[in-house]
């Protein structure tokens, strides 16, 4: 069992013979990881944008105080995924996630896809959240009495220096270990959660009933979601476009899931980890369970601070408690946002570093980048690589409009993991699987329905960028991938272990 039953772009690579990959010299990750760092990492990258820039953008603009109802939606939605990717990573501990995956059950062009789909997700994820990390230093730089040039920093800068500089610092470190890396996540992701609890417990105290007051507010029609900016979902059934009430809800779930992209990106690390059978799942589920209850408080505590018209977009945490005489507290939270964005920017390189390093291993990718560093244990070649690409896209690419871009990446890859375990199930009931997502297909299917709907939330422009996207990776695969690929050489070279078909 666990051969290539099919040639073609829908070929497939067995889960042995991606478990044999693993143990190459060359191609060897050093596995250090504990279901601790894992769970630390998940709550490093989770726990970041979403919770200290986004919350005052959605409750503002499309949901008002039910934005806490917002964040239990994409939290649901993520639970559904996150089951799936929890037996996955448990049966196939190999690193680059739905790629691996995907590779193992539907094929090497749809496995493609998801590479080329991940590696959209967490490069412009990066760069975005580095851009945001850049907005709260010269936030805290100006309140100290030393702002920085116009030019250098901001969403008007030539060339976002800040930003730029932390990807490269953050580069630096993932070379040098996996280990170190996940120690500096653990000290600053200790300082993210106090700053975390300081904001829901010392904001209790500044909380207004009034506030809350409609907790859903009347949908109304907004301009600023006709046209291209339209949810797709209102495009397709005719619904006039609206924010606010239960559209709203929904609209601003398809958006604050972009503050929960993170926990799948442990499954990238499955290579590295000691246990991956038993550690992966726990680290999954657990970063998953921790964040959701966090932003449920914190957006709770923001909005009964502060009416929700009059929530900052660019720092809605720091601003609540300065509109009620608490400068102190808004000091504290800009350092934590500091050390949170740090904290998500190291781990989404670290992810994407992870996806192509198996997509290279695989040929399709050239291979050369998979090697592995001699002393560090990390594929460094990769990992510098990618640092200075969302280095340059940081200085370069505003804010605006990304976020949305990340979201429909990151729930198609959902879609496609949801699918997997079903097939795996069926073509494969005879591999150990220590983690087993429940009610198969109901769990998977519920989740690809919800990670639907709320991709059909997203604005029409988005769909656009992400066909013509994914339409350029088709190009690519075509030109190399497809001739190159690894895979197609092992075919012949294993005859004996094809079953017949």
């Amino acid at each position: 069992m666990g051969a290539q039953r099919t040639k073609g772009v829908l070929r497939v690579k067995s889960v042995e013979q991606s478990i044999r990959d693993t143990e190459e010299p060359e191609h060897r990750l050093r596995k250090d990881l504990s279901a601790i760092d894992l769970t630390v990492f998940g709550i490093g990258v989770i726990i970041g944008t979403g919770i200290f820039v986004l919350t005052g953008r959605v409750a503002r603009d499309l949901a008002g105080p039910a934005v806490a109802l917002s964040f239990v939606v994409a939290g649901i939605v993520c639970a559904l995924a996150a089951l799936c990717y929890a037996e996955f990573a448990s049966t196939v501990p190999v690193a680059g996630s739905a790629y691996t995956f995907s590779f193992a059950t539907l094929g090497e062009f749809p496995a493609w896809i998801i590479g080329w789909d991940l590696l959209l997700e967490m490069a412009l994820a990066a760069a975005v959240v580095s851009v945001g990390w850049s907005g709260y230093l010269t936030s805290l730089l100006d309140s100290l009495g030393i702002p920085l040039p116009g030019w250098i920093a901001g969403e008007g800068a030539t060339f976002n220096l800040p930003a730029a500089l932390i990807v490269l610092i953050l580069t630096a470190v993932l070379v040098a270990g996996v280990k170190l890396s996940s120690r500096v996540n653990l000290v600053i992701v200790t300082i993210k959660i106090a700053v975390v609890l300081l904001v829901i417990f010392v904001g209790l105290f500044f909380v207004r009933g009034a506030n809350y007051t409609p907790f859903i507010p009347p949908a109304e029609p907004t301009p600023a979601v006709k046209g291209l900016a339209a949810p797709l979902i209102q495009v397709l059934f005719g619904v006039t476009p609206v924010a606010f009430g239960v559209f709203g809800i929904f609209s601003a779930a398809a958006i604050v899931f972009f503050a929960y992209i993170g926990f799948d990106i442990v499954a990238t690390a499955a290579e590295e980890t000691r246990n991956p059978q038993r550690d992966l799942p726990i680290g999954i589920i657990a970063s998953l369970a921790v964040c959701t209850v966090l932003y449920v408080a914190v957006s709770l505590v923001v909005v009964g601070m502060q009416p929700y018209g009059q929530l900052s977009e660019s720092a809605p945490l720091a601003d609540a408690f300065k509109a009620v005489g608490q400068t102190w507290a808004a000091t504290l939270i800009s350092i934590g946002a500091l050390a949170g964005l740090t904290t998500v920017v190291m781990i989404l390189l670290l992810g994407q570093s992870r996806v192509l390093f198996a997509m290279s291993r695989d040929n399709l990718l050239p291979r050369g980048l998979a090697k592995v560093h001699p002393r560090f244990g990390t594929p460094a070649r990769i990992t510098v690589m990618m640092g200075v690409i969302v280095a340059i896209l940081a200085g370069l690419v505003p804010l605006s409009t990304i976020a949305e871009l990340v979201n429909i990446g990151t729930l198609f890859a959902f879609v496609v993991v949801s699918i997997a375990v079903v097939i795996l199930r069926r073509t494969r009931p005879d591999l150990p699987r220590s983690f087993r997502t429940p009610l198969v297909p109901l769990v998977p299917i519920l989740s690809v329905l919800a990670c639907v709907y709320l991709m059909i939330n997203l604005p029409v422009e988005t769909w656009i960028r992400f066909v013509v996207w994914m339409l350029l990776g088709v190009v690519i695969y075509a030109a190399y991938g497809y001739r190159h690929s690894r895979v197609a050489e092992v075919i012949p070279s294993r005859r004996q272990d094809v079953d017949p078909v």
